[in-house]
């Protein structure tokens, strides 16, 4: 959902960083790299400690690398194969990062085994979400759904709610009941995602073997 119209607009803000990277001639690949293990520092070293305003602004910092690398990947006129493999491979890197960071943090000093259980639940899901989408398109099917809570809308709430959170540290109040919701959102959202994804690749394979059938008859 957030996809179709974020990653348009920030792709058109990000064009002249993604254009002075290439100046300096750094690399698509190079950038997807440091990218990602900006986003895992960020994770694994703030959220377990509980610092969730400092972890989320530095993933934030990184995050953006994803866009980053393809559209300078776009202006060198380089897009490839195994551009589009490893920056997708490092998404799901990256992704279980932030959820591991935050099941670590709830099974030690947050002290809530339900939602470690929970962000465990939000890693897992998350990948198989983009499991199946992936699987599906692999064996000749479009997948043509958008799904309610996808990578990007993942990643908007859980990071806003985490960086809301984090300013109780700061002396604001309430706001530290914020993350847990957000977990509970993106939990049952990527549990619906997912059933979307399995049904839409259900109805569409069916179709393909009703045609190829046709086609053979």
């Amino acid at each position: 959902m957030l996809n179709k119209y974020a990653r348009a607009f920030f792709t058109r803000v990000l064009t002249p960083f993604a254009a002075l990277l290439i100046r300096l001639g750094v690399s698509p690949d190079a950038v997807t790299l440091v990218g990602t293990s900006g986003v895992v520092a960020g994770a694994l070293i703030f959220y377990p400690q509980g610092e969730f305003f400092w972890g989320t602004v530095v993933i934030t910092l990184f995050v953006f690398s994803d866009l980053v690398d393809g559209n300078m990947a776009r202006q060198l006129g380089r897009s490839s194969r195994w551009g589009a493999f490893l920056d997708s491979t490092l998404d799901r890197v990256a992704d279980s990062a932030i959820f591991g960071g935050l099941a670590l943090w709830y099974a030690g000093r947050g002290d809530s085994l339900a939602l470690c259980a929970v962000a465990i639940f939000c890693l897992a899901s998350g990948q198989v979400v983009s499991y199946t989408k992936a699987r599906g398109e692999a064996i000749g099917l479009p997948v043509d759904v958008n799904g309610l809570v996808e990578r990007a809308e993942r990643l908007v709430i859980s990071l806003v709610a985490c960086g809301l959170s984090g300013l109780h540290k700061f002396g604001v109040p309430g706001v530290e009941v914020l993350l847990p919701i957000a977990l509970w959102v993106v939990a049952i959202g990527s549990a619906v995602t997912l059933g979307q994804r399995v049904v839409t690749v259900r109805r569409e394979s069916a179709e393909a073997d009703a045609i190829a059938q046709g086609g053979n008859g």
